[in-house]
């Protein structure tokens, strides 16, 4: 990369746009042409930059978007994201105005959040329409809400029960209009789509119970359909589109797969040599100074670590403020120029320090590679998460937000 696009950083997160096209294109591929790609950016895109990573997404024509709250899909709308924006998770009560003036559609999930849009909806329908700021903001003249109806088929977490059914039938029904099932008449509220989540789709080893709520959604579809609803269904994250094509229904929900991690290593065996993830991001910081040390020197915090031989070490302006785990104290590697070598000591907070010993060459300011390549070597997300006992979804959104993200 270009030294200037990095100058005044001693730390910085590289992201490859070609590797972003590349993963799009592969779950574009594995869907069926009619059915819709809803692009998840929620959590700062997996550590990616949201508002960045959703550009991209939009130059290469995803559908929809997908984020955690109003707040996320607000600074979408604000940034000139123009595609539909589903918020996944909970919305609270004083929100749902936001969610009306910034034409963000909302996941409901429970008979609450149900009850409160129903009220705000309907008293303020003709507030919404005359605001003509609101209008350029969102492309919404009608000032109504939209929502999809979230159901629980065996993740346990958001979602209205199978015993629900009846009731929630019920309450949609006496505020529907006879010839609009969708739209909710003078509360101003439209029905869009009705969705799942799975619990374990990440193993193909063990289908049977993806499949058993893949049946229980299929059992609410049909409720719907009979009531007369037009509504997007969908069930399938990265794992459901990539291992059960059944349950692609009218739009998938792709996560980490766009940002090319894979989301489990069954799921990786299964399918590596049907199609290929290109790791989006790297992260990198730099030596800020060398220092040569005799034999039993002892290195850093409560001096965990004494030097077997002597040796060469250098001191990177990283640590766990920045999100590197701490755990991998005295245990992790990086990579600089192209060899790979171990972290000496305890992570501060801003700072790690390795042995360059085997280094040839090596000098203040050189990059230092916490993912990514260097020569022959790789350090990958997963490699890094697998030490540390933890997931690769962890460690990327744990990257501290303040650091730059730089799209190349």
């Amino acid at each position: 990369m270009n030294k200037e696009l990095r100058k005044g950083l001693r730390t910085w997160i590289e992201i490859d746009k070609k590797a972003i096209a590349h993963n799009y294109q592969v779950f574009r591929n594995l869907i069926d042409k009619k059915c819709k790609l809803l692009s998840v950016v929620k959590s700062n895109a997996y550590g990616h930059n949201f508002l960045e990573f959703a550009k991209e997404q939009e130059k290469l024509g995803t559908d929809y978007f997908g984020v955690d709250s109003i707040v996320e899909g607000i600074a979408l709308r604000k940034d000139g994201i123009k595609k539909p924006i589903l918020v996944l998770g909970y919305t609270l009560p004083e929100m749902l105005e936001e969610a009306i003036k910034y034409d963000i559609e909302i996941a409901v999930s429970n008979f609450e959040t149900l009850k409160e849009i129903f009220r705000l909806s309907s008293s303020q329908k003709r507030e919404f329409r005359e605001s003509k700021m609101d209008s350029r903001l969102r492309g919404n003249d009608s000032g109504e809400i939209k929502i999809h109806i979230k159901v629980d088929t065996g993740m346990n977490r958001h979602g209205f029960l199978p015993s629900d059914k009846e009731k929630l039938l019920k309450e949609l029904k006496e505020i529907t209009p006879k010839n609009d099932k969708n739209h909710l008449g003078a509360r101003n509220v439209s029905v869009v789509g009705l969705f799942t989540h799975f619990a374990s789709a990440k193993n193909p080893v063990f289908p049977q119970y993806t499949k058993k709520q893949i049946a229980i959604f299929q059992s609410w579809i049909d409720v719907f359909d009979k009531a007369g609803y037009k509504l997007i269904k969908h069930a399938g994250a990265t794992s459901g589109a990539m291992l059960f094509p059944e349950a692609q229904f009218d739009m998938v929900r792709i996560g980490i797969g766009l940002y090319g991690i894979w989301t489990s290593k069954e799921a990786e065996s299964f399918m590596n040599k049907k199609i290929e993830l290109k790791p989006v991001l790297s992260w990198k910081t730099l030596i800020g100074e060398i220092k040569e040390l005799p034999k039993g020197s002892k290195i850093g915090y409560d001096s965990t670590e004494t030097l077997e031989k002597n040796s060469k070490i250098a001191i990177c302006p990283i640590g766990y403020w920045h999100g590197y785990p701490r755990i991998l104290s005295g245990i992790g590697r990086v990579l600089v120029n192209g060899k790979k070598v171990k972290i000496l000591g305890r992570i501060c907070m801003d700072i790690i320090m390795i042995d360059i010993s085997d280094v040839k060459n090596a000098k203040v300011g050189d990059e230092v590679i916490l993912i990514g390549k260097s020569g022959k070597e790789k350090i990958t997300a997963d490699d890094v998460s697998n030490l540390a006992d933890c997931s690769s979804y962890e460690l990327l959104t744990r990257i501290n937000p303040l650091i730059k993200r730089i799209y190349i």
